[in-house]
């Protein structure tokens, strides 16, 4: 047990070490993007970095993220139009965090333009999202659908999992606005059947949100809470501490619903706690609001009335209109139960005032059933019946219906107390009718056992624990008198034990490292192998005598330019491929050099016979990505030679680099002979053969070096006819270590 409890206790310090690492990696991360946007000495790609830096602070810091955004949006003027929409689109989106819901949607309205001047599917299903969930929130659902389903469509189209589980969340959260409890149910079950598709967790924790939403609007609170408790794990598996933060409030709301205390003021205080860690102060406000409305119920008035004006305070700067109703709204239930009605009054009618500018009827409705229960205490009873019922006839167009038994209640005791003793039973009833149903009820019973149950646990735990100890510290002084008893004996069997310990640890170093190092040496000497072979491939012969030739000709046709163009091409690709291919990994900017020194070389060999393409996305470029050296040339070669593209009209080559999902995609298509015809040369199907052994190899040895799942694959670029090529490679993605 000694022996393994010291590799476990170095097993743990390596974790310690790495967890630092990684501490420190995320505060570095902020450093390096700024150093690299300082350093910058490009207008355009200054910009980038400055967007990439905005982006970073979105999710760790979104205090700083809304500081920069106005110069984000300034300096975008000076570029096209595909950056304005970018940093218009960052802009909005920090409107939303910091709940500033006016100007959200005025800057989503702004994007509309570039649907026309931009043709690219992400921008669309961005303003198409966007704007579905505009027209939901004023409760236009015919247009927002229109819109979401119009995102759906693009998402449909590009296949992206990711894209389909947010547009079947906002479909579903449409349907939740006009009550149609079926249809909404149905399509977040779609999004989170999409979600699990994607390997972002977070796409399918908001699905898993939206489904607790749902259930909490329909009134299944249990249900939400199941859900909610489902998103809050996968948001702490990737530390996503804006959506930690949420959901930990709206846990601690439902827990309030049902009147368990205890655990809504301590999901409000983890809520208030990591939104303080991100200086999200609207977050910051509403947890403090929530936490007022829990003190309110425990008749902790004081403490209320502070936390609501702390509230207030972070609201009233971040123009959050919703936020600030709410916090109103418990500030004047706090004064209502302390019998203070003015202020009750104006509390109420502030919240009025901000909850009508956001057009939220559901909360208005829930703001006129409170001045409404004022009046009843204040015995102005005609007032009261008047608000409460436009309370009743607001719900029944908008939010949730289940909502309305609560004011039937209110109304009956008001009936009962004018001495209407008929209309009192009538109201009496239809709430009775509810509160036999509903579900809501019946939930926090089983909701309270739940946590009952679980805090049984703990306790059981606790004493199990302490018996545990107790038991540990009887042991130990009982071996403590064992050992007085018998200290010398003891003392030298201890020594030897220790000593051969000693021995058999050093023999297992040992050991381990003979193999670590065999193993590090048939790496290294299968990478000089491989590095080699792609070496010989790159340098065929053939490719140079055919080269060599090349130049002959132009030299005999006196053609001095195209022969001096030729021979500086060739030397330059010669230089490049022998100083690169002992390297593991390059610039991704010398490959496409290389590739574009080859091609170009081919092509001025075929006279310009076929056309070719490059294309690198931005993130590859920005970022400084790295890839082994040459591993697409063959494919490339075998385009060329096999497909025989310079003897047909109108041939082509492209090449795209790009990052997916934390890996380095690469395609390389062409409209040749294709597979299935230049299979009949047996030259050719032998060359392929060792072009993708050799690069299937080296994918091997990055998937074992980096633990990733990198491929390679071969399909036709014309599937009908079986003509044309296209190669699929997946890498490892990496970047130059300084970048």
């Amino acid at each position: 047990m000694s022996f393994f409890n010291r590799y476990l206790a170095l097993f743990f310090l390596v974790f310690c070490l790495f967890t630092a690492s990684n501490c420190y990696g995320q505060q570095s991360r902020e450093e390096q993007l700024i150093r690299a946007y300082e350093a910058e000495p490009q207008s355009k790609k200054k910009f980038k970095r400055l967007m990439a830096l905005g982006e970073y602070y979105k999710e760790s810091n979104i205090h700083l993220a809304d500081s920069i955004q106005h110069i984000i949006l300034s300096e975008s003027r000076n570029f096209e139009d595909s950056l304005r929409f970018n940093a218009l689109f960052f802009s909005a989106e920090i409107a939303e965090c910091m709940g500033d819901q006016d100007e959200y949607f005025r800057k989503i309205l702004a994007c509309q333009p570039f649907i026309s001047k931009l043709n690219s599917d992400d921008v669309l299903f961005k303003v198409y999202r966007h704007l579905g969930y505009y027209h939901s929130s004023i409760l236009e659902s015919e247009t927002a659908d229109f819109y979401l389903n119009l995102a759906l469509r693009i998402a449909k189209k590009n296949r992206s999992n990711e894209k389909l589980s947010e547009a079947y969340n906002y479909l579903a959260k449409n349907f939740m606005m006009q009550n149609e409890k079926d249809s909404s149910l149905m399509y977040v079950e779609r999004a989170i059947r999409f979600g699990r598709r994607n390997t972002n967790k977070t796409i399918l924790a908001k699905a898993f949100n939206t489904q607790a939403e749902i259930y909490d609007f329909f009134g299944q609170v249990e249900l939400s809470v199941a859900k909610n408790l489902i998103s809050l794990k996968l948001v702490e598996e990737v530390q996503n501490i804006y959506l930690i933060a949420k959901l930990s409030r709206e846990i601690g709301q439902e827990q309030a619903l049902i009147l368990n205390l205890d655990d809504a003021e301590l999901y409000f205080r983890r809520s208030l706690k990591y939104a303080t860690q991100i200086h999200d102060f609207r977050q910051m406000a509403l947890a403090l609001s929530h936490l007022a409305s829990v003190q309110l119920k425990r008749s902790q008035f004081e403490l209320a009335t502070k936390n609501a004006n702390l509230a207030i305070s972070y609201l009233s700067q971040l123009n959050d209109a919703n936020g600030l109703g709410k916090v109103h709204n418990i500030l004047g239930m706090v004064y209502q139960e302390q019998q203070n009605y003015d202020e009750a009054s104006i509390n109420f009618n502030k919240a009025l005032v901000y909850y009508e500018s956001s057009k939220n009827r559901e909360k208005i409705a829930g703001v006129y059933h409170n001045v409404g229960t004022v009046f009843k205490q204040q015995g102005k009873y005609r007032n009261a019946l008047n608000y409460l019922n436009r309370s009743i006839e607001i719900r029944s167009k908008f939010g949730a219906k289940n909502q309305i038994y609560n004011t039937y209640r209110v109304i009956a005791d008001v009936y009962k107390e004018i001495n209407d003793t008929q209309k009192s039973i009538e109201y009496l009833e239809l709430y009775l009718n509810y509160i036999d149903s509903n579900t809501t009820i019946q939930a926090a019973t089983k909701i309270a056992e739940l946590s009952e149950s679980y805090r049984s646990e703990q306790r059981e735990r606790l004493i199990n624990s302490q018996a545990d100890s107790i038991e540990r510290e009887r042991q130990r002084n009982y071996v403590a008198n064992t050992k007085l008893e018998n200290s010398q004996l003891k003392n030298n069997f201890q020594m030897y034990i220790i000593i051969a310990f000693l021995i058999i640890i050093i023999l297992a170093g040992i050991v381990l490292f003979y193999r670590w190092n065999q193993t590090k040496i048939k790496q290294e000497q299968k990478e000089t192998e491989m590095s080699q072979r792609v070496l010989r491939a790159q340098m065929n012969p053939h490719f140079v005598f055919n080269a060599m030739s090349v130049i002959q000709s132009y030299i005999y046709e006196n053609d001095i330019e195209n022969s001096t163009k030729f021979l500086v091409n060739f030397s330059r690709l010669m230089r490049l491929i022998l100083e690169n291919s002992p390297k593991e990994f390059i610039p991704i900017r010398t490959e496409i050099e290389i590739l574009q020194k080859y091609l170009e070389t081919q092509k001025l060999r075929f006279e310009d016979r076929f056309q070719f393409e490059i294309v690198a996305g931005d993130s590859v470029m920005d970022e400084f990505a790295i890839i082994p050296p040459m591993i697409t040339q063959p494919f490339i070669e075998n385009s060329i030679e096999h497909g025989q593209l310079h003897t047909i009209e109108g041939g082509f080559i492209r090449v795209l680099f790009e990052k997916k999902d934390d890996m380095l995609h690469i395609s390389i298509r062409d409209n040749g002979i294709g597979r299935k015809a230049s299979r009949l040369n047996k030259k050719s199907s032998a060359h392929k053969s060792m072009a993708m052994e050799i690069t299937r190899e080296r994918i091997d040895n990055l998937n074992n070096k980096y633990k990733t799942e990198g491929y390679l694959t071969l399909e036709d670029f014309d599937k009908k006819n079986e003509t044309g090529t296209n190669v699929l490679i997946s890498l490892p993605y990496n970047v130059e270590p300084n970048s």
